[in-house]
Order: structure tokens, then C-alpha cells, then sequence
């Protein structure tokens, strides 16, 4: 029983997401938008807070070291915004056929993501990778996604009734994202010891905000019914292609890094950069492209599926990383 305590505790975001879930289905007029609290307003201030933090956070110095493999890069953000792209391309149709629409652009929108900052320069690290590579293009990737990820839904989802005003969609994820990114910079040299003094509550902002954007979409989508037609078979359906998605693109791009002829801690940098996709990004993105949508909720389930996911494999690859990085040390100094 203990046991089974001190393993809820260490993944309490995923148990978060779960009693989100499950609160959204009993008391969703309190946490939908426009609601009794009124919590889209309050998501909306939250998720500044929370890229302001990841501009603090970010270290000059370590993404000038990452900038000159120009190769790695090109490398990983063709993988982040045309590899998985192409699935959508190749794989919509079906996708359309056999789901719900919400559902099936859900997957479209999980494609079209740009990377995560902090599990890839996690997972870089614990295998060790090449981090200051990682930070630089992880940080690349988020600032490329806010003006590609709305583009490539245009293209993939405006022809399917998606309406989308383009320019300010953009405009609105830079002022959400971006701008506190850009502020949080210039605020580092004022606030950086702060922060690092209370790191353990800085680091577990993204994650509350988080849990109430997810919690404010469901409620919307139970205040709406879309969940009336989901099955659990549906369900069960959405994690093994989640599955399936990761394992391919993962041992795909870890093949062509080999073929390209990358240094191990470079490989390392490419396999875990190019096939993150965020959910802290990621969700409060989908609230300005999709607005009010009642079918938000459904749209943000493949993400809320791939990303523990790509957690759970991405740190057993790392620790395999790791090992086959301690077995070569003593070859390396002889």
C-alpha cells in the first residue's frame, strides 16, 4: 500500500490529469468557459506566467554553445515539421473514416507540434547527449512552432470546415507564448536567483497550469456533449496509434541520424528533440486556434495520450543511452 502511495505521489501529474478528467464530468458549469470561476480567464494568465518562467529559465550562454551544428538542426526541425506532417498527409483520410472529427483532427494537431523545452533537454541529459544542442533546438522548435503549427492546421484542416484566421491566430499564440518568453529573457538577470531558490515550486508551475486548461476543456466538452458517441474502444484505439506513432518516428529518426553519420551525443540530441511533442505548449496553442470549440476536449486527447507516452519511452531509451555511454568510456581512454 505504501508502495502503491509513493508512486502516485512521483506521478501525480498524470494522476492530475485523470482527477481533472473525472472532475470535468461532475461539475463541468463550474470549470467550463464562462463558467461560475470564470477559468478560461484564469488559464489565460497562467500560461503567461508560465513561459515567462521558460524565458528565465533559458541560458544564453548554453544556446550560443548549441548553435553551430547546423546539420543537427536542419535534421531535427525537418523531423518536427515535415516528418510528422507526412503522417497527417498520408494517413488523414483513414483517420477521418474510422474516428470522429474532433478525434481525427486531434491526431492532425499532435503532428503539427512543435517539440518540448524541458523532458527533451531531460532526456539529452540522462543519456548524455549533447544538452546545449538540445536547449537550442528545443527552444527553436517552440518559437518555430508558433508561427508554423497554425499554418500547417490552415493547410491540413481549413479545407475540412476548420474556420482559421491565420494572422491572428499567430499574433494571439505570440502574445501568448512568445512575448512573456522574450520578457522573461530580459528579467533574467533581475529574477534568475529567485527562481533557482524556489525551483521546486518554479518547476511545477507549468504542470498546475496545465492540469486547469485540461480540466476547463473537458468541462467544456461535457457542458457541450461531445462525449455522448466516445467508446472505450475508441479510447483504446487512440492509445495503441499513440503507441504505434512514437515507436516508428523514434527508431525511424534514431536510423537516419546513424545513416547521416552523427556523433553519439549528437544522435542522442536528435532522437529525443525531434519526437517530443508538447503538451504545455500545445494546449494553451489549441485554446487560441480553436477558440471555444466544444469539441476542444476531444481535439486535445491524442497529446494528453502521446505525452506520457513519450515519457515513459523516452526515459527507458535515455537510461539505455546512458549505459551504452558508460560502457564506452573505458574503450574511449585507452
Amino acid at each position: 500500500m505504501i508502495n502503491i502511495i509513493s508512486k502516485l505521489k512521483k506521478e501525480w501529474f498524470l494522476v492530475g490529469m485523470v482527477v481533472a478528467i473525472a472532475l470535468a464530468a461532475i461539475s463541468a458549469d463550474v470549470g467550463k468557459s464562462g463558467g461560475l470561476i470564470h477559468l478560461d480567464k484564469i488559464t489565460g494568465i497562467g500560461v503567461a506566467i508560465v513561459f515567462f518562467l521558460h524565458g528565465l529559465g533559458l541560458s544564453p550562454s548554453a544556446i550560443k554553445a548549441g548553435i553551430s551544428n547546423w546539420r543537427m538542426h536542419i535534421y531535427i526541425q525537418l523531423a518536427t515539421f515535415v516528418a510528422y506532417p507526412l503522417l497527417w498527409v498520408i494517413f488523414g483520410d483513414v483517420f477521418l473514416a474510422y474516428m470522429p472529427a474532433a478525434l481525427a483532427f486531434g491526431f492532425c494537431y499532435l503532428f503539427v507540434l512543435p517539440s518540448t523545452i524541458s523532458s527533451s533537454v531531460a532526456m539529452t541529459s540522462v543519456g548524455k547527449g549533447n544538452v546545449p544542442g538540445a536547449i537550442f533546438n528545443a527552444s527553436l522548435s517552440s518559437i518555430l512552432g508558433i508561427f508554423i503549427t497554425p499554418l500547417l492546421i490552415q493547410a491540413f484542416m481549413g479545407f475540412e470546415g476548420v474556420e482559421l484566421d491565420l494572422m491572428a491566430s499567430i499574433i494571439s499564440i505570440s502574445k501568448l507564448l512568445l512575448l512573456p518568453m522574450i520578457l522573461g529573457q530580459l528579467a533574467r538577470p533581475l529574477l534568475l536567483k529567485f527562481a533557482q531558490k524556489h525551483k521546486s515550486v518554479v518547476s511545477k508551475v507549468d504542470k498546475y497550469v496545465i492540469l486547469l486548461i485540461v480540466y476547463n476543456a473537458f468541462c467544456d466538452s461535457v457542458a457541450n456533449g461531445i462525449w455522448s458517441t466516445f467508446t472505450i474502444e475508441m479510447l483504446i484505439t487512440s492509445i495503441v496509434i499513440c503507441i504505434v506513432v512514437l515507436l516508428c518516428m523514434v527508431h525511424l529518426i534514431q536510423w537516419g541520424a546513424r545513416r547521416s553519420k552523427f556523433e553519439r551525443a549528437d544522435e542522442v540530441a536528435v532522437v529525443f528533440c525531434a519526437t517530443k511533442k508538447t503538451l504545455a505548449a500545445g494546449i494553451p496553442m489549441a485554446t487560441v486556434i480553436f477558440g471555444s470549440n466544444p469539441d476542444l476536449g476531444m481535439i486535445l486527447l491524442p497529446i494528453m495520450l502521446y505525452h506520457p507516452i513519450q515519457i515513459f519511452y523516452c526515459a527507458i531509451l535515455a537510461s539505455r543511452y546512458a549505459a551504452q555511454s558508460e560502457q564506452t568510456k573505458p574503450a574511449s581512454s585507452n
